[in-house]
């Protein structure tokens, strides 16, 4: 779980970056599952971009991505949706 302190710094970081990832008419798929596994695994970071043409809500879409790869949902606005995982060979250390 993360603390408030960790997040906003998540934040901060995830606002310099470009979503990586789309969820599109296709919605959550054991290949999106994976695509985003190993992006976190590269970066720890990943921001992943729910298209207007996904038939799921939003918010089903961060928990279920959240529940398949173990990761911590940072943060949520709008479309985009903020993930964040340790890696093996960490690169980001939170505060």
């Amino acid at each position: 779980m993360l603390t408030g302190k960790q997040k906003r710094f998540l934040r901060a970081i995830g606002s310099t970056i470009d979503p990586i990832v789309q969820v599109g008419k296709g919605g959550v798929g054991p290949n999106l599952i994976q695509q985003l596994d190993e992006a976190l695994e590269a970066r720890e970071v990943v921001k992943v971009r729910v298209l207007r043409n996904c038939l799921e809500e939003r918010e089903e879409v961060a928990e279920t991505l959240a529940q398949a790869t173990k990761a911590e949902v940072a943060q949520q606005i709008g479309s985009n949706i903020l993930f964040y995982r340790k890696s093996k060979k960490p690169q980001i250390e939170l505060p």
